[in-house]
């Protein structure tokens, strides 16, 4: 029980409960007191966004893993029952399905923003981390869930990406036939999948529950970058923040519920509503577009050097394009936090998410002709971004001079 808490039990069932297990005092010190900045925008509300979208597919996932038959020759027709047949399913299974999409633009522009305001600075390296983490989970989790239909996408998508393993050296194959549950892609592989894609939305909230721990322990950055000096630069995160994350909420909402109800299907691949055939490939094997930067980072890599060759080379880079999100505090070591302070930041930012742009677009483009070469400089310059131009700019740049405080900052925002 914390000695400075203001909570002031209201009745003795109140009392009773907070000497034993003190939930509402919590609650009332973590979640409504809390101080925070006064002036976050509403790019810092995708947060909140993200965890009612983490909610809604753990909610509607177990809905369908009710009707759902994870065996191949069951699959599709399953998922054709429960949007035909089960009472709301329709609903349910395309809430399920646009909500991976909006997931993950949610989650895209979250990572952005703590990009642009150098959220990753010390102390909030764990903060970050943890969050790479939560994203390469659901990375995981949602390319499992795009498999569970068993259409032309999802077993060709699963057979290409799953292959990538076999280019591991020494146990690539082993671990590709433990992921696979044989030599190909079949039923044990459909199995595992579901098994994994109900399971890991559960690890995912435990690892966001340390990465809203992690984020009480420094408290939360801000636009401006600068410290909290005092009690003038918070507002108590009850009902200011609340309000304003709610608001964000409903406005969200509006895309997501027009997708939902007028084009539930728009965002996936014609291929994947036809049943999954071993014999037929298709012309142009496409993951879903959450993936497609990823995957042209996999592709990039069509030459061998020395002991490696193209395909492990692709999941090198792969990996390394992850590794760059994990390392980028100890890249950019500016002192400054924000971009707004950070003239040639700035350019070399918006450069970098035209070029995250570029590789998502050339991720769904045959790799032939221009595409080819395109992707290759698309790759090259992500690399360059975090392994060259941070560390760089943290030496040569000079930064604007900062506010002393939050609070001169709101106040004289003309200056």
């Amino acid at each position: 029980m914390s000695e400075h808490s203001n909570y002031t039990p209201g009745n003795a069932a109140e009392k009773w409960l907070d000497e034993r297990l003190p939930v509402a005092r919590f609650a009332k010190e973590h979640l409504m007191d809390f101080p925070t900045p006064k002036n976050l925008n509403y790019w810092w509300t995708f947060g909140a966004i993200l965890v009612m979208c983490l909610g809604i597919q753990i909610v509607t996932g177990i809905i369908l893993a009710m009707h759902y038959t994870p065996n191949v020759a069951m699959a599709f027709d399953s998922v054709e029952h429960i949007r035909r047949n089960v009472n709301g399913g329709r609903i349910i299974q395309a809430t399920h399905a646009v909500g991976a999409s909006m997931f993950f633009a949610a989650l895209y522009i979250h990572i952005f923003r703590g990009l642009f305001f150098g959220s990753y600075k010390a102390p909030r390296e764990i903060l970050w981390i943890l969050g790479v983490i939560i994203f390469i989970l659901t990375m995981a989790t949602a390319f499992m869930g795009y498999v569970l239909p068993w259409g032309q996408m999802s077993f060709w998508g699963a057979t290409v990406i799953t292959n990538i393993f076999s280019a591991i050296p020494i146990v690539g194959e082993s671990v590709l036939q433990l992921l696979r549950g044989g030599f190909a892609v079949g039923n044990p592989t459909l199995n595992r999948f579901f098994s994994l894609h109900y399971l890991l939305p559960f690890v995912i909230a435990a690892v966001v529950a340390l990465h809203i721990w992690a984020l009480h322990v420094p408290g939360n950055n801000n636009p401006t970058g600068v410290d909290v000096k005092s009690t003038r630069d918070t507002v108590p995160f009850h009902p200011y923040y609340t309000m304003k994350d709610l608001f964000a909420m409903v406005l969200f909402m509006i895309p997501f519920a027009w997708f939902v109800f007028f084009a539930p299907d728009i965002l996936g691949h014609p291929d994947n509503y036809i049943q999954a055939n071993p014999q037929v490939t298709p012309a142009h094997i496409v993951p879903e577009w959450y993936l497609l930067p990823f995957y042209t980072i996999l592709r990039a890599i069509d030459f061998n050097v020395l002991f490696i060759n193209s395909q492990l080379g692709g999941v090198i880079a792969m990996g390394l394009s992850m590794v760059a999100l994990l390392v980028v505090p100890w890249l950019d070591t500016a002192r400054v936090r924000s971009g707004l302070f950070r003239p040639m930041f700035k350019w070399f930012y918006l450069l970098f998410v035209i070029n995250f742009i570029g590789l998502t677009y050339l991720g769904a483009q045959p790799p032939e002709g221009i595409y080819t070469i395109l992707s290759k400089v698309c790759t090259a310059y992500y690399f360059i971004h975090f392994f060259v131009v941070l560390p760089v700019l943290s030496r040569i740049e000079k930064p604007l001079l900062l506010p002393t405080s939050i609070s001169e900052r709101v106040l004289n925002r003309a200056d």
